[in-house]
């Protein structure tokens, strides 16, 4: 009798444990203050509720009273739930189910390098990819790391990178949920100065968002021909250090080619000499020219 009791006890034990596994824990739809909840009990009909949560963060429950489910997942409700049912002494073995019925916050907020930001109404958790459209897809100084911050847990945004890979972008999607705010950076700039042949600020909008020197130096032309190669310079944003650089061992492949940093300048000076020998060379080509066209007549 004593073995049938032991068992009887491990069968309910499991029975509950699968009740919880029903309403499964998912960190990234949190109960919040408002939303509208749907709360049953096995074999209980009549202790089926649908009560709203509080401003204060509790669900007031039949038989047991309030009880705190702010922040927590469906199922780690039904979880607390289940534990006040039996400390209460009101019920043994309940296996509850919590489902979110009505978000209370339904709109999501989109801010940042989109074509119209703004909030948008979205009842169920929608694919990051949806939400972006919403805003009419990213600018051109877009950055691809995406953050999503959710409701009720700001101190851990989710990162997304949206891939240029199509299928990669796809198969890689986070979900956004009501109240979710999404943030779309602007990228990184890194500038290219002096002796270039078309200098300017350049975005770094690739997949990894980063931009190697050579890239910097490719985005903007190249090397002039009168550019003083061993003597250009780094102009480091973050700490304000000054680095000189051989750009021309760097393109040979003797020295490394590195990483540039959003707000990095990178400046190549002009070689002097190389302008005199430059212009010396067009100005012997240019006055044989003139002979060769004088002597033609």
């Amino acid at each position: 009798m004593k073995t049938l009791s032991i068992r009887a006890a491990a069968l309910i034990a499991a029975m509950a444990a699968t009740a919880f596994a029903q309403s499964p824990s998912n960190n990234s739809l949190l109960i919040s203050p408002g939303d509208a909840l749907h709360i049953t009990i096995m074999d209980m009909p009549d202790m089926e509720q649908f009560p709203r949560v509080t401003d204060a963060g509790d669900v007031p429950v039949q038989g047991i009273g309030s009880v705190r489910v702010v922040n927590m997942s469906p199922g780690e409700a039904a979880e607390a739930i289940h534990d006040r049912f039996v400390s209460a002494h009101f019920l043994n073995h309940p296996q509850v189910s919590v489902v979110v019925d009505q978000y209370a916050t339904q709109e999501v907020t989109l801010i940042g390098e989109v074509h119209t930001p703004g909030a948008y109404p979205i009842a169920t958790p929608r694919q990051i990819l949806d939400v972006v459209a919403l805003g009419g897809g990213l600018t051109d100084g877009a950055d691809r790391d995406i953050l999503v911050e959710r409701h009720g847990d700001k101190a851990n945004p989710i990162h997304y990178n949206l891939s240029n890979d199509g299928e990669l972008a796809i198969k890689e999607q986070v979900l956004v949920n009501p109240g979710d705010t999404v943030v779309v950076p602007r990228a990184g700039i890194v500038y290219v100065l002096g002796d270039v042949n078309r200098p300017g600020g350049f975005l770094m909008s690739n997949n990894e968002s980063k931009m190697s020197l050579l890239e910097a130096l490719s985005n903007a032309g190249g090397a002039a021909r009168t550019a003083k190669l061993n003597h250009a310079r780094v102009i480091r944003k973050a700490d304000h250090t000054e680095t000189q650089i051989s750009l021309g061992d760097i393109e040979k492949g003797k020295q490394p080619d590195f990483a540039l940093a959003p707000g990095d300048i990178l400046y190549v000076p002009f070689s002097y000499a190389k302008n005199l020998v430059i212009a010396s060379s067009s100005g012997i080509a240019s006055a044989a020219g003139t002979a060769a066209v004088y002597a033609s007549h």
